[in-house]
Parts: C-alpha cells; structure tokens; sequence
C-alpha cells in the first residue's frame, strides 16, 4: 500500500483571467488530503463522501488515465481530506494529484512530478470542460507560484485566514457563466482580464518585496473586479468585509466565487481577531499558512 498527500491552494490574484492565459498567483497551503491506494481485482473508493467510484469522478478518471500506462486491474483507494469539497481550496486537484502520485509510487510508474501535474490537469480539463493548470501545478509542486511561467516566488511572511461558507460551488458552473458573459461583452470582459494581469504583475514583485500590506490592497482591488464578473455573493462579502474591518491587509474571493471560501491575507497578530470576525459574519474560519511541500509521500 502507497499512501500520498497533496495540498489546497489559494488564489492570491488572478482566478478566472488566467483559464484563458492571464496571469494568476496562486499559493500551496498547508491543508492536505491523502490518498492510500492498494493494488486490486477490482477498483473501489473509500472517503467522508462514502463508498462507490461515481462519487468520486476525478479519482475515477485519474484511475483510468494510470491503467493505460501500468495495466493494472484495479486499486482500493481511501481517501482523508482536511479540504472542504467545492470550496474553492483546490480539493479535486488536490485528490488527483494525490491519487496519481500514490499510484505512480504504487506500481512504479516513473512518471516525473512535471508529468503528473501536467497529468492531472487533463483530469481536470476533462472532467471541468475547462481548466487552468494552476491547481494541479501547485497541488503537486507546492510554494507560491507565477502562472502560466510557472515562476516560483518567495514565500510569504504572513497568516492566512480562509472563510468557509459553507455554500458549495461548481468551477465548472461558474466558469461557464463568465465564459458567456465574455462572448457577450468581449471588449469589456478583456478589460477586466487585462486589469487583473497588471495587478498579478504588480503583486509578483510586492511579493519579492515581501510588501504584505500592499500585497493585501491589490487582492482587494481584484475582488472588485471579481465582483463585475458575477462571481460573488452575499455570504463571500460578508465575510470578506469582515476580515478587512478587523485588521486584514485585504481579504478576497478565492476560486470559482459563487460560493465556497474567502481568503484574508494577516498580520501574525492580527490572524486570532480575523477569524474571529469571519466566524462572527457566518462563515468557518481556518487559520493556515503557506507552504513550501508539494505533493509527496505519507
């Protein structure tokens, strides 16, 4: 039996824009789901959602994208997440790049982590209609990282605080619904994309700065431009107001939007009083930090 972790991820900058090219900054953080795979006769999957494969269709189909290079019969999986599902967090990249890993390490695959990152996107593509590699990229390599270069960026001296609203989303959904919108007001919704890349591009070097305060005020200006999008909602505000009355550098959408978390970006002193607020504004707070680990064993 193999057994491989994964992390969530958030977007600091640049969620939407970058599924057709923009820029994005997104970061690993240290929630993790784990992924135990057995070889088998035949193939099950174990977790909190409960038993049977077409619950679990990324795991499904990560499976079957493995079988065409190990020829195996089938594996046991079981699945442990600390990721809320539809929540925004990078929970279906996060399972899939665990599960190929796992199997990669199981039936000694061979396969590189570039590989699998890039593996686990097609998952995703597949599954989603249309997806960035940014989940899957930061799911197997951790840090802060650049998107599409790839560039990985000094980590950040700071809390992070998610808000859970407990509402789930669909990114495949709501990355329709901004997809119709673009055919619509093609000019318009370029606009937005090309504000929310310069802003990316401002955010990677006040990141190299290690300029948080900044840093925050950009991720508040994006909001707003999320917010034109038609990705918010009342719950996501709520909270996002919150975070930033009590002290937040800036506080934003992270993910698809429409539901599922915000993320505020903290001062080390300030992160017990940010959740606070954000518990007190409806959501679920949880306290994390950027990490460095990608994908990897145990």
């Amino acid at each position: 039996m193999t057994i491989c972790s994964a992390p969530g991820k958030i977007f600091l900058f640049g969620e939407h824009a970058v599924v057709y090219g923009g820029f994005a900054i997104a970061c690993a953080i240290d929630l993790r789901t784990r992924v135990s795979i057995q070889g088998s006769l035949e193939t099950s999957i174990t977790s909190k959602l409960g038993r049977g494969i077409n619950r679990h269709p990324y795991v499904l189909k990560a499976i079957e994208k493995m079988k065409m290079l190990a020829g195996f019969d089938g594996v046991k999986v079981k699945i442990d997440s600390e990721i809320p599902p539809g929540s925004g967090l990078g929970s279906s990249a996060a399972v899939t790049i665990a599960t190929l890993s796992a199997i990669n390490m199981e039936f000694d695959v061979g396969l590189s982590d570039e590989e699998i990152a890039e593996l686990g996107h097609s998952v995703e593509r597949e599954i989603q209609g249309a997806a960035s590699p940014t989940d899957t990229f930061i799911s197997t390599m951790g840090g802060v990282v650049l998107m599409p270069s790839r560039r990985r960026l000094k980590n950040l001296d700071c809390d992070i605080v998610i808000g859970d609203t407990g509402k789930t989303s669909s990114t495949k959904e709501l990355v329709g619904r901004v997809s119709l919108l673009r055919e619509r007001y093609p000019d318009i919704v370029h606009m937005i994309f090309n504000a929310i890349g310069a802003i990316t591009r401002r955010g990677e070097h006040l990141i190299e700065e290690g300029d948080c305060s900044t840093i925050g005020e950009l991720m508040n200006i994006n909001q707003g431009l999320l917010e034109s999008l038609g990705v918010g909602c009342p719950e996501l505000s709520a909270q996002i107001y919150a975070a930033r009355d009590a002290g937040a550098f800036g506080a934003k959408i992270t993910g698809a939007g429409g539901g599922g978390c915000m993320v505020a970006l903290v001062s080390h002193d300030r992160a017990e009083k940010v959740a606070k607020a954000i518990e007190e504004a409806g959501g679920h707070a949880i306290k994390t930090r950027v990490t460095e680990d990608g994908c990897g064993k145990g």
